[in-house]
């Protein structure tokens, strides 16, 4: 695969209370993604990026949501995010490095 193209698939990690859950009980964690990458080029991406082993990925398509501003109304972005879940005694971390 495209070095290039593996280094603009990760977007940025996502960080929430369900995401934090999904860390500890699973070694899963969390990560806003292109809206077109595939489970492959995230597996890559992850491994390229962190020096990790990838277990699995799952991918969500998280839906726009309905917003308002006075009398307009719109939507919220569409985006994707993966759950990535690592081999047994990996991990990723995001406070500080090696």
């Amino acid at each position: 695969m495209n070095h290039e193209r593996l280094l603009k698939i990760i977007l940025s990690p996502h960080m929430s209370e369900k995401a934090a859950i999904a860390t500890e009980k699973r070694r899963a964690y969390v990560f806003e993604v292109a809206s077109d990458a595939n489970k492959l080029e995230i597996k890559n991406a992850i491994e390229l990026l962190f020096k990790t082993q990838v277990e699995a990925v799952r991918i969500v398509n998280v839906k726009p949501k309905p917003r308002r501003f006075g009398k307009i109304q719109g939507k919220s972005k569409a985006w994707k995010k993966a759950y990535v879940s690592l081999m047994a005694g990996q991990e990723i971390n995001f406070a500080g490095s090696n």
